[in-house]
C-alpha cells in the first residue's frame, strides 16, 4: 500500500484489485451545512476573475445534475440488494442537500448581477430535456457513475492537496462539506450499476458520454460567465498562467495544475483498469480529519445528521 500526501491529511491507495460490486463503509448521512454565502465577494478565488468563473462554472453544473444522478440511480432501486438499497438511500438525501445549498451560491451571484437563469436554462434544456431522454437507462447510471468518480477526483483535491488555498474561507467551507460527503458515497452509484449490469464496455461508454458532457458543458458555463464578467477564455488562460506562478511562489502551486490533467486524465486513467473500483483509494482518514475541523468551525455538527435518511 502508498501513500499519497497533501495538505492536511493523506490518502492511501490500495493496489489489490476489487471485486465489483462489493459494497463498503456506512450508509451515508446527510448534514445540514451552517454557511453564510450572501456576503461571499465577486471574485472568491484568490481575487482572480478567471480562477473564481471556471469555479463557479463546475458550480453551476451540479444541483441539475446531481439531480440527475439520483434519477438514473432511483430507477435501479428495486434491483439491489437491501444494504446497497440503504446506501442508495443516503446518497439520494445527501445529493439533496449538495444542491440546496449550490442553489443558495446562485442567489448570491444573482445579487452580484450575474445572469445564472439563462446559462442554466440552455444547460438544462440541451443536458436534461434533450440528452437525457435519448439515452438509455442503463447508460444514463453509467454516466453518472463516471461523473461521480470525476467528483470523487475534484473532492480529493478539495481535501487533501492546495486547490482551495487561495478560495474564500465561507466558499471553501462549503465545498469541503460538499467533497467529505462525495467521498462518502463515492462508490454507491458504481455498486449500484456492477449489481445491475457489470459490463466493462457499458462502463467504458458511460465514460465517454461523461467526458463530452461534463467538458463541454463546464467550457460552455465558463465561458458564459467570463463574458458576463467582461473577460474571455484567452485572458483567463493568461491569468491562470499568472496565478499558477503565484502559487507556486507560495508552495502551492499542485492545486493550480489545468483541470485536463489534473481531474480528466487521471481520472480516464483510473477508471479503464479493469479492476478499478472506487474503494480501492481509501479516503477514510482524509474524511475524519476535514469532518473534526468543520465541526470545530460549527459548518456541521453529529446532532445535525438526518437520522430519516
Amino acid at each position: 500500500m502508498s501513500t499519497v500526501s497533501g495538505g492536511e491529511a493523506s490518502t492511501s491507495v490500495d493496489s489489490r484489485p476489487r471485486a465489483q460490486g462489493k459494497k463498503h463503509g456506512a450508509v451515508p448521512r446527510p448534514r445540514a451545512p451552517r454557511l453564510a454565502l450572501a456576503d461571499v465577494p465577486r471574485h472568491w478565488f484568490g481575487g482572480s476573475r478567471a480562477a473564481t468563473q471556471i469555479a463557479n462554472g463546475v458550480n453551476l453544473l451540479f444541483p441539475a445534475g446531481e439531480r440527475f444522478f439520483v434519477r438514473s440511480v432511483r430507477r435501479y432501486l428495486d434491483r439491489v440488494s437491501p444494504e446497497l438499497a440503504a446506501q442508495v438511500k443516503g446518497f439520494f438525501g445527501q445529493e439533496g442537500r449538495h444542491a440546496q445549498a449550490h442553489e443558495r451560491l446562485f442567489d448570491t451571484m444573482r445579487a452580484q448581477g450575474f445572469d445564472v437563469d439563462s446559462i442554466l436554462e440552455r444547460y438544462e434544456r440541451l443536458a436534461y430535456g434533450g440528452l437525457e431522454r435519448m439515452v438509455p437507462p442503463k447508460l444514463r447510471l453509467a454516466v453518472t457513475v463516471a461523473l461521480e468518480h470525476f467528483t470523487a477526483i475534484l473532492a480529493e483535491d478539495a481535501l487533501a492537496g492546495e486547490a482551495l488555498v487561495f478560495a474564500d474561507p465561507e466558499v471553501r467551507r462549503l465545498l469541503e462539506w460538499h467533497a467529505v460527503e462525495e467521498l462518502e458515497h463515492k462508490a454507491v452509484a458504481f455498486d449500484v450499476l456492477a449489481e445491475v449490469d457489470p459490463s466493462y464496455v457499458l462502463r467504458v461508454l458511460g465514460m465517454v458520454v461523461a467526458v463530452l458532457t461534463l467538458g463541454g458543458f463546464w467550457l460552455f458555463a465558463t465561458r458564459e460567465l467570463l463574458k458576463q464578467d467582461g473577460s474571455s477564455l484567452r485572458a483567463a488562460i493568461r491569468e491562470m498562467r499568472e496565478l499558477r506562478a503565484r502559487a507556486r511562489r507560495a508552495g502551492a502551486g499542485r492545486g493550480m495544475e489545468p483541470i485536463t490533467t489534473r481531474v480528466f486524465l487521471r481520472g480516464i486513467v483510473e477508471y479503464l483498469k479493469p479492476g478499478f473500483h472506487p474503494m480501492n483509494r481509501d479516503h477514510s482518514e482524509l474524511v475524519a480529519k476535514t469532518l473534526e475541523r468543520l465541526e470545530s468551525e460549527g459548518v456541521v455538527s453529529p446532532e445535525r445528521y438526518d437520522a430519516a435518511a
